[in-house]
């Protein structure tokens, strides 16, 4: 079902190992796979390994979807069955996962424990969220753009919130795509200087500037899995950045609202943004099994 020779990276960790042509390659792999509702036996007895620290809707139903389409079975583990780095290091897991499974999705907190895995693990790696990358969420951003503008090449994307995992993976990956990154979070809150600068983004603390004639308003939660103690302070200091009905007026007559979901209605969006006629918040999160199948297949076959 690949059928293409491209080297490929043993791991999906960030997009840092990744070109234009290998991102290409994966999603024009997941708009087939798509398109053509696709159930096959590509990874037949194979099996993935889901390590999970954090919880989830989306990442683990459409890994788990994406390896029964394709055949083959994923192993849920949580941090209560396995405690990553704390009943045993991070080393002896990879080193026996690697003996049970063909492959690991690891969702964790660090994502210096996804580059452990990947190091000591002879089998592929898959980021399945960490907090530095969440590439898995970012490829289903990008075929949802596909999805609504025909292509990548000089859309503007206006992210407004917090500069976290998802926004470093698409500052990853916007330039290999030609993508336009238009950035807005409260101070304190910012990206590393160093992705804003390779992605050729602009910045701003303002979100009307960020948001003036873009194509796609992206968010976030103000407070993810792990900052709960944070939260007060975050809703006070993202007061004036919730995308509402009055910043998507400012985008183009077409443009589109993302989140990657959950929504904390009332703080980073409302309802009516989420359910509105702009809103493709569901689209990518059908997509993220696409993408998922492609990348399974891409890594696992």
């Amino acid at each position: 079902m690949v059928g293409d020779a491209l080297t490929r990276p043993k791991d999906l960790l960030d997009f840092s190992a990744y070109g234009r042509q290998e991102i290409e390659a994966l999603l024009a792999l997941a708009e087939r796979l798509k398109r053509e509702r696709y159930r096959g036996e590509d990874l037949k007895g194979k099996v993935l390994a889901l390590l999970f620290e954090k919880p989830s809707l989306r990442t683990r139903t459409t890994l788990e979807v994406a390896m029964l389409h394709l055949g083959g079975h994923a192993v849920y583990l949580d941090q209560k069955q396995v405690g990553i780095g704390e009943r045993e290091p991070v080393r002896d897991i990879a080193k026996n996962l690697e003996r049970f499974v063909e492959g690991i999705a690891a969702r964790v907190y660090r994502h210096e424990t996804v580059e452990e895995l990947a190091r000591h693990a002879r089998i592929p790696v898959i980021n399945a969220l960490s907090d530095w990358a969440h590439p898995l969420q970012a490829l289903a951003d990008l075929l949802t753009l596909k999805e609504a503008f025909g292509g990548w090449e000089g859309l503007e994307v206006a992210w407004v919130g917090d500069g976290n995992n998802v926004l470093n993976s698409l500052l990853e990956v916007a330039p290999l795509v030609g993508l336009r990154m238009r950035v807005a979070t409260p101070k304190g809150y910012e990206p590393d200087p160093s992705l804003l600068q390779k992605a050729g983004a602009f910045f701003t603390y303002d979100p009307k500037e960020a948001a003036s004639g873009a194509h796609a308003l992206y968010t976030d939660v103000w407070t993810s899995m792990g900052q709960e103690e944070e939260r007060e302070k975050r809703l006070r200091d993202f007061n004036g950045f919730q995308v509402n009905g009055e910043l998507l007026r400012l985008l183009r007559p077409k443009g589109i609202f993302l989140h990657c979901l959950p929504a904390h209605y009332g703080e980073e969006t409302t309802e009516e943004a989420v359910h509105g006629p702009r809103s493709r918040v569901f689209d990518q999160a059908e997509n993220r099994l696409h993408t998922a199948k492609a990348v399974l297949l891409r890594l696992l076959s």
